[in-house]
């Protein structure tokens, strides 16, 4: 699942940060003494091991999701993904455990509007955007997943001869989706703007 492979991406960042960071008598590179800005050993690259923990933790808890849905249980993959959000994070509030965090409510949504709990999937999308930056790749995710339970949730209706609250839905659907769209080009062009400020 998407969620599994961001999770294994944030893990190989950090610990390629951690073991990167060079030893005070080794230093990070040709001509780079140990304290100069050059070396790799710098403070900030220094990952806290309880990140590192509660990362982990996220990374099999989706694992363990992806388990339950390969067996045809997706209320078992849910249980697993709510002992992700309702488990401690790390102290200080490290930005990347709350994106964790609201991704993970993202994908409760989407399972939960699969089962046709439309209410439930609204409420996690709401969870995940107090935690997701704005404006961000997160944000936007979220809003897609809002976007997808409403035009789920105008199926359902259409199919119990709803077609006015079926009609309402898929207008907020689209207003959703479109809110997505508008944050994640402003992050793509936020991107580009920064690598023609800064070209390597």
């Amino acid at each position: 699942m998407w969620s599994a492979r961001l999770l294994a991406a944030f893990l190989g960042l950090l610990t390629a940060a951690h073991l990167g960071c060079a030893r005070d008598d080794e230093p990070a590179r040709a001509g780079a003494a140990p304290g100069d800005p050059a070396c790799a050993c710098a403070p900030a690259q220094i990952v806290d091991p309880t990140l590192l923990a509660f990362l982990s933790r996220a990374r099999a808890a989706h694992h363990a999701a992806d388990v339950s849905l390969g067996a045809g249980d997706p209320v078992a993959a849910i249980r697993a993904l709510e002992g992700l959000i309702g488990a401690p994070r790390p102290p200080g509030a490290p930005p990347e455990a709350a994106e964790v965090t609201a991704d993970t409510y993202a994908r409760l949504a989407e399972l939960r509007s699969e089962a046709g709990d439309f209410d439930a999937a609204a409420r996690d999308v709401d969870a995940g955007l107090k935690l997701a930056p704005a404006p961000s790749h997160y944000e936007g995710h979220l809003y897609e997943v809002a976007g997808v339970v409403e035009e789920r949730r105008a199926k359902a209706l259409d199919e119990k001869g709803d077609r006015e609250a079926a009609a309402q839905a898929r207008a907020r659907a689209v207003g959703l989706l479109e809110r997505a769209i508008s944050i994640q080009d402003h992050v793509i062009t936020e991107a580009l703007k920064g690598a023609q400020e800064n070209p390597r």
